[in-house]
């Protein structure tokens, strides 16, 4: 029974440690990257109180050592679906009913433990199974997972706090009700933050969760559920499996208690999970929340007034920091005629510096793609871009799996402004690159704006504040986060709520209040403290 009005202690951004050689943190880092190396791990699906282990185990390797074996996990099929959906169910009147206050503890401590004992453990199975350099890792799964974890609650805070106004005699209130039923997280390989935000947001609000990570993401994902169960979370409230799309999709969009999905991933896969839950809309309860961040066809656009080392600064950072692996990256670029050549001088100088390699060696800028498949799609792009007349590749353009999946950063150059890389979504270090007439900045614009179905991130570097201002009202639908004089990449919760429209997505703003509102069902509650007890009105006199 709560027996007061808590305030919470404030939400701060997680301060990023810097890694430099002779630092604690890096002797830690590495001491932890040592040990896990190791060894291998035996890693269980969380399904109610217990771990479950199965007699069919899959490979975990390293993307920039794919003969490297981190560890196995034990996968699943439909029965263990449906155990987890009935482990949510039975843990769900407890959970809902919970004081807001514990269920907020639980998640504070979890911040804390993210930023302190477990960030070593976060960081490095994020470097070996995600193959992101150092700096990647901290900022993403100790950084943004501390920051989800502990501005979350305090959106939560805030949502409770919104109540109606009362009229004399009358006492109006909201209550934030749990969904009825269960949320299915489907989570992405990029992002260890992501994986943690998207099941642990929901169930802060007093929803119960099954969570499928990608298969890609399941050495990070492990750590992830041994963090929330040493903050305390109770059993069942978020159940881990690893199964098949297709088997998780089956039994979860077939049954009755079905109460939303949050979900990161491409937009072909939203659109059919999207297709299939309205065929199915009859068998629910209620009606489901859908809440989807999807793809990017990323941009930045320079105006011929641009200060062209900031330029050529977002263009390698926004492009080819995690190999453009983030649904944020600078994949398509529009430069003005009269800062082409110093602009590709630069970029090439930039590049020229670049080392790739294994991200255990903490010297290396770029490492490798996630697998396989994701290695073959990009280098059929790249080999057809070798073939074209009408491209050019001016840097990189070569790749090498045997060792890991290398991608060399790859500038392309178009003559064609809708030339299929320019268009199509990639996931990778390919960055192409469109000369325009520098007196044709409007029309530019107009092209930006309808070039990709995706509207996630863009940005406009510029000094003159007259096109900075044409850019951000024409572009104004084609970008749900949109930078001045910055990259496109890079939200931090708190700063700059995350998501994008048309093809990226519901925009419901990860890291916002907008966010945690989809998991919760008002109830508007009115009090009359004296009834009427005569129907007639005064006009009838």
């Amino acid at each position: 029974m709560s027996i007061g009005f808590f305030n919470i202690p404030p939400a701060v951004n997680e301060p990023i440690k810097n890694y430099a050689p002779g630092s604690t943190e890096r002797k830690l880092l590495q001491d932890t990257i040592a040990e896990f190396r190791g060894k291998q791990m035996d890693i269980p699906m969380y399904i109610g109180s217990e771990e479950v282990r199965t007699h069919e185990k899959a490979v975990l390797t390293s993307p920039h050592d794919h003969q490297h074996i981190l560890g196995h996990y034990h996968k699943g099929n439909k029965t263990h679906v449906t155990k987890a959906i009935e482990a949510a169910l039975n843990a769900r009147t407890a959970w809902a009913s919970m004081s807001w206050e514990h269920r907020a503890s639980i998640f504070l401590k979890a911040a804390e433990l993210a930023a302190g004992s477990f960030r070593m453990k976060l960081n490095a199975a994020t470097m070996m199974g995600q193959s992101k350099n150092v700096y990647q890792a901290e900022i993403d799964s100790a950084c943004e997972l501390t920051d989800f974890l502990r501005f979350n609650v305090q959106y939560m805070t805030e949502i409770y706090k919104q109540q109606p106004i009362s009229s004399p005699g009358v006492w109006n209130r909201v209550e934030q009700r749990p969904l009825e039923g269960f949320v299915f997280a489907l989570t992405p390989f990029n992002f260890t933050a992501i994986a943690g935000n998207l099941p642990s947001s929901v169930a802060m609000m007093g929803n119960v969760v099954v969570w499928k990570p990608a298969n890609t993401q399941i050495y990070a994902a492990n750590i992830l559920m041994q963090l929330f169960k040493a903050a305390g979370l109770p059993d069942g409230v978020i159940n881990l499996v690893y199964v098949s799309g297709p088997d998780a999709g089956d039994v979860i969009f077939n049954h009755p208690d079905f109460a939303g999905i949050h979900f990161t991933g491409s937009t072909s896969v939203f659109q059919d999970i999207w297709k299939q839950i309205g065929t199915n809309i009859h068998k629910y309860k209620s009606y489901p929340r859908i809440v989807g961040e999807t793809g990017g066809k990323d941009f930045i656009m320079a105006h011929s007034s641009a200060d062209v080392k900031a330029l050529v600064t977002a263009l390698s950072r926004g492009a080819f920091e995690y190999q453009g692996q983030k649904c944020s990256a600078a994949s398509r670029a529009y430069i003005p005629s009269n800062l082409w050549p110093e602009t590709k001088k630069l970029l090439l100088e930039d590049l020229s510096s670049f080392k790739m390699g294994p991200t255990e060696d903490f010297s290396n800028f770029i490492n490798a793609v996630i697998d396989e498949k994701s290695f073959d799609k990009l280098a059929k792009y790249i080999d057809e871009a070798k073939k074209d007349k009408n491209v050019e590749i001016i840097a990189g353009g070569n790749y090498d799996k045997s060792k890991g999946w290398f991608i060399e950063p790859t500038v392309i150059v178009a003559k064609d402004p809708y030339y299929v890389t320019m268009c199509e979504e990639l996931f990778g270090p390919v960055l192409t690159l469109y000369v325009y007439d520098e007196t044709e900045f409007e029309a530019t614009l107009e092209l930006v704006d309808k070039t990709s179905i995706y509207a996630l991130t863009g940005a406009i570097i510029a000094q003159d504040r007259y096109a900075i201002e044409l850019a951000t009202k024409k572009l104004s639908n084609s970008a749900g986060n949109f930078y001045i004089n910055d990259k496109c990449t890079g939200a931090v919760v708190g700063q700059q709520p995350f998501g994008g429209a048309r093809g990226s997505g519901t925009n419901d703003k990860a890291g916002s209040m907008i966010n945690l509102l989809r998991w919760v069902s008002p109830r508007t509650i009115k009090e009359v403290f004296v009834s009427p007890t005569d129907y007639r009105y005064p006009f009838l006199g």
